[in-house]
C-alpha cells in the first residue's frame, strides 16, 4: 500500500492548479462533452449544485467510484477550491473565513483550521477534501481497525502530542493515521518512531485519533470501582454537554439488540448522536437513575424522575423517563435550560394582525378562559409565559399552578406541583381561588376536574389562562365537550383558543431561492395562482445546519376568537366541520396550515416542512388574501 511522495510544504498550497473538471477529464472519469453537458444542467438548476453531484445524478459516474478514482493520486488544487467544488463550502462562507484569516495575519492556523473552527465545514468534509488533495485513503472505522499490540508498543505521549496513531502492520510497513498530512512536524515525528519513509499515511479526524488514544489508555488503566464510576460520570457529562451545545430538547438513550443508540432531538427532529457498546447500557441507566432518585434495583417497571445539574456553566433541570423494553431500559431526558430568557410576546412569531387581535380581544378581556393548545413540544408553555408577562403589572394578582415552574416571573405567585408531599393539582386548584386572584394560570388541563376548575373560576369573574393538548383550535372546543363539560358553560366562558406548532426555519447560511414545482402544487392542493407573489427559499445544507438545510424553529399559530355565531354553534352541538366553517367566515380564522404557507412564502420555512408538520383540514385560500388577513 505504498503511496506516492507528496509535497506537504505550505508553499505547495499556494500554486493555483487546474479546475476539478480538468482532473476528471484527465483521469477519464468523464469526457469533455459529459462535463460540458453537466455544466449546462447546473446552469439551469434553481439552486447551485456541485458538478460532482450532478455528474452522479446524470448517471455519468458513481459517487464512491468517482471519489476512489480521485484519491488514486494527489490533486493539485488548493484545499478551499476542493471544498467549494465538492459542495462542502459556499463562496460566502469561504470569504468570511478569508476575512477572519486576514484580520489576524500572525495566526498559525491554515484556512482548513479556520473553516473547521468556525463551523463552515465539518471534520468529515475536511477529511474527504484532504484525502483527495493528498491522494491518501481515509480510515473510516479507526477504532475497529487498530492493532492493539501495535498501539501498546507506541510512545503514547509523543504520538498524541503530534496528532497521529499507529493503526496496523501491512506488507512489512506500519500504517499510521494523521488528521493533517500537510503538517510536516507530525510527519517528521512519526518518522522518528517508524523510520523516515517507513510508514504509510491514512487519514482520520483529530477527534477520532484523540478518542482512540483515550480508549486505549482507559482499557490499560487499573480497573477499580472508582475508575469505572468516574468513566460513567464522565460519559454522562459529555452527553449532556454535547446536547446543550447542539441545543437539543431531548436525549434518547435506547438499547438495541447489538448496541446502545443515543439520539438528540434537534429542532423537533431526532438525529443520531453516537452508538456505544451494549454493555454500557446498564451503568449509564444506573447513573441517571441515581441522579433522578429513582430505584436502580427495579428493572421491570417504568419509572420517572427529575434532577438538576450544572453543565458547562449552565444550570439544567432534567426530566427523566425510564421505559422497559425487550432489550432493556430506554431513557429519555428532557432538557429545561434555566438560562433561557423569557421571550416578549411580539417576538414569538405571531403575524401582525393575529398579535393585535390576541392582545386586544383576548388578553385585555377581564375574565374568561384562554386556551393555548398543541401537542407536546409545540411551544405552548413559552407562549403561556409570554402572555402572562405581557399582562403582568402591579394592579393585577396573578397566581399559578405549574408542573414544574419553568420560568420565574417577578411579581406573580407561582406554585410548582410536588405530588411527593401531596401538593397535587387537585389540592392546589382547590386553594388557588381563595388567594383573591385576578388571573389564574393553570399549567395544563389534564382531566375533567382541572377543566371544571378553570370553567368555575371564569364564571366567578376571573381570567384563566391554561394549556391543552389538542390538534387545533376547534379540537380544543370538541375535547371539552367530550369531557362532559356542559355546552352552555363552554360557550359562556371560553374567550379564545390559540393553537400552535413549531416548524423548522430555513438555514440563513445556505438559503437559496426556490420555485414551487408541480409536485408542490399537488401536495398543497392549490394551483400556481394561489402562490402568486411568493418568495420561497430552501436550504442547500451546510456545516452550520449539519447538512439539513434548517436551523432553529419558528412558531405557527391559529387564533380562534369566539363570536356569537360560534357560541351559538357550540350550544347547538354543531360538528367540528361546521364550527370551522363559521369560524373561517365570521371570525377571520387563519388555519395553522395557512399561517405556515405565509411563512413559507416569505422564505422563513419550506413547503416540505409545513406539509410534514401542519394539519390541512381545508383548501388554503390564495396567498394575497392570507397576507391581508394576517397583516403581512
Amino acid at each position: 500500500m505504498s503511496q506516492p511522495e507528496v509535497d506537504v510544504s505550505p508553499e505547495a498550497n499556494d500554486t493555483p492548479g487546474p479546475e476539478l473538471a480538468d482532473v476528471l477529464i484527465e483521469r477519464e472519469v468523464a469526457t469533455a462533452s459529459e462535463i460540458e453537458y453537466a455544466r449546462r444542467v447546473c446552469a439551469k438548476l434553481n439552486r447551485s449544485r456541485p458538478l460532482i453531484d450532478v455528474l452522479c445524478e446524470l448517471g455519468i459516474a458513481e459517487k464512491e467510484e468517482l471519489l476512489g478514482t480521485l484519491r488514486d493520486a494527489p490533486i493539485d488544487l488548493p484545499l478551499e477550491q476542493l471544498l467549494l467544488e465538492l459542495g462542502f463550502l459556499d463562496p460566502d462562507e469561504l470569504q468570511q473565513a478569508l476575512d477572519i484569516q486576514a484580520e489576524a495575519p500572525d495566526r498559525k492556523e491554515g484556512i482548513g483550521d479556520i473553516l473547521l473552527e468556525h463551523g463552515y465545514v465539518d471534520a468529515q468534509e475536511l477529511l474527504t477534501a484532504l484525502s483527495l488533495k493528498f491522494g491518501r485513503p481515509t480510515c473510516s472505522t479507526l477504532d475497529a481497525s487498530i492493532d492493539h499490540e501495535l498501539i501498546a508498543s507506541a510512545p503514547s505521549a509523543w504520538s498524541r502530542q503530534h496528532g497521529f496513531v499507529p493503526v496496523r502492520r501491512e506488507g512489512g510497513r506500519t500504517v499510521v493515521a494523521f488528521s493533517d498530512p500537510s503538517n510536516a512536524q507530525s510527519i517528521e515525528a512519526a518518522g522518528q518512531v517508524y523510520g523516515v519513509g517507513g510508514f504509510d499515511v491514512v487519514l482520520a479526524t483529530a477527534s477520532e485519533i484523540d478518542a482512540a488514544w483515550r480508549r486505549w489508555e482507559r482499557s490499560n488503566a487499573p480497573k477499580t470501582a472508582e475508575v469505572a464510576d468516574e468513566e460513567v460520570v464522565g460519559e454522562v457529562d459529555t452527553i449532556l454537554a454535547d446536547a446543550l451545545k447542539r441545543e437539543a430538547s431531548d436525549i434518547h438513550i435506547e438499547p438495541l439488540s447489538d448496541r446502545l443508540r443515543i439520539r438528540f432531538r434537534e429542532d423537533g427532529v431526532l438525529v443520531p448522536y453516537r452508538d456505544l457498546p451494549i454493555k454500557a447500557a446498564s451503568p449509564l441507566t444506573s447513573r441517571l437513575k441515581i441522579l433522578s432518585q429513582s430505584d436502580i434495583a427495579e428493572r421491570r417497571r417504568h419509572q420517572g424522575g427529575r434532577f438538576s445539574v450544572r453543565v458547562a456553566g449552565v444550570d439544567l433541570d432534567m426530566r427523566a423517563s425510564f421505559y422497559v423494553t425487550v432489550h432493556g431500559q430506554k431513557t429519555v431526558l428532557r432538557l429545561l435550560n434555566r438560562a433561557r430568557t423569557l421571550m416578549p410576546l411580539k417576538d414569538i412569531g405571531m403575524p401582525k394582525r393575529t398579535l393585535e387581535r390576541y392582545c386586544s380581544e383576548v388578553l385585555e378581556r377581564p375574565s374568561g378562559v384562554v386556551l393555548v393548545t398543541g401537542p407536546t413540544g409545540s411551544g405552548k408553555t413559552s407562549t403561556l409565559y409570554s402572555s402572562i408577562h405581557h399582562i403582568n403589572h402591579d394592579g393585577l394578582s396573578i397566581v399559578t399552578a405549574e408542573d414544574p415552574v419553568e420560568y420565574t416571573i417577578e411579581g406573580i405567585s407561582q406554585c410548582s406541583i410536588n405530588a411527593e408531599i401531596d401538593l397535587t393539582y387537585e389540592e392546589t386548584l382547590r386553594h388557588i381561588v381563595r388567594q383573591d386572584p385576578d388571573v389564574v394560570v393553570i399549567g395544563e388541563i389534564r382531566d375533567k376536574f382541572s377543566a371544571e376548575t378553570a370553567i368555575q373560576a371564569a364564571l366567578t369573574g376571573h381570567k384563566v389562562i391554561t394549556t391543552f393538548h389538542t390538534e387545533d383550535t376547534i379540537g380544543g372546543l370538541v375535547r371539552l365537550l367530550n369531557m362532559n363539560i356542559e355546552a352552555f358553560l363552554i360557550s359562556s366562558t371560553v374567550v379564545s383558543v390559540l393553537a400552535q406548532r413549531l416548524v423548522r426555519k430555513v438555514c440563513e447560511r445556505c438559503a437559496v431561492p426556490y420555485e414551487p414545482t408541480a409536485a408542490d402544487h399537488r401536495m398543497l392542493g392549490v394551483g400556481p395562482e394561489h402562490l402568486k407573489g411568493a418568495e420561497m427559499r430552501i436550504g442547500r445544507g451546510c456545516s452550520h445546519c449539519r447538512g439539513s438545510g434548517y436551523r432553529g424553529r419558528v412558531a405557527v399559530f391559529e387564533l380562534l376568537v369566539l363570536t356569537e355565531e360560534i357560541r351559538d354553534a357550540i350550544l347547538a352541538h354543531a360538528t367540528a366541520y361546521e364550527i370551522r366553517r363559521i369560524s373561517r367566515e365570521r371570525s377571520d380564522l387563519v388555519s395553522l396550515f395557512e399561517d405556515g404557507l405565509v411563512k413559507a412564502a416569505n422564505g422563513v420555512t419550506t413547503l416540505a416542512e409545513i406539509h410534514r408538520m401542519l394539519p390541512r383540514l381545508d383548501v388554503p385560500r390564495p396567498l394575497q388574501e392570507l397576507r391581508r388577513m394576517v397583516g403581512d
